[in-house]
């Protein structure tokens, strides 16, 4: 099977398993909030909020990885409105045990797709630092070259770089030169 034929046979079924459970996860929170005194209107309202929103908050989430913000919040956010949609699968169900499994399964199928998809981040090489201002860049300068090699002492030292410390000009004035020194 070709690459792109089994890219296409995958966007069906996850086209067919999202648009199912979907069907299933909205008419559930839609039947669960009529049977609960609201109109049917605000019904099909909650089941578009409750099922939409978890699609959205796994893309935010997608997003913000990609550029390296918290998740924290949002993930949250995800997990309690997965949430709702299991429980408003669930209470929709026969009172036993395999009813109750049975309707968590098109809404736990849907998260999973849902999971799947949006794991896929792509690969993105990191983004170079920017340019440190030329007032801070420092080079050493050139030591002038000599014939004669330095004499070497019976005991090797160790190679201890030397400190590179910014002009004074660099260094506002009203702060202190040194961590620990106050003016």
């Amino acid at each position: 099977m070709s690459k792109s034929t089994e890219s296409a046979v995958r966007l069906v079924i996850l086209l067919a398993i999202g648009t199912m459970a979907g069907a299933a996860a909205f008419t559930h929170v839609h039947d669960l909030s009529v049977a609960h005194g609201q109109p049917d209107w605000i019904g099909w309202a909650n089941a578009v909020a409750v099922e939409l929103m978890a699609i959205y908050l796994g893309l935010e989430i997608r997003a913000r990885r990609r550029t390296n913000r918290p998740v924290g919040l949002v993930g949250s956010l995800l997990v309690a409105f997965a949430l709702l949609s299991l429980a408003a699968q669930v209470a929709e169900a026969e009172p036993s045990v395999w009813g109750w499994t049975v309707a968590a399964v098109p809404s736990l199928a849907f998260l999973a797709l849902v999971k799947v998809v949006l794991s896929n981040t792509p690969v993105t090489p990191p983004a170079d630092e920017p340019d440190q201002p030329a007032a801070y860049q420092f080079e050493e300068p050139e030591r002038p070259k000599t014939d004669i090699e330095p004499a070497r002492s019976a005991e090797p030292t160790p190679s201890i770089a030397p400190a590179v410390v910014p002009p004074r000009a660099v260094v506002p004035s009203n702060r202190p030169h040194v961590v620990g020194i106050i003016r």
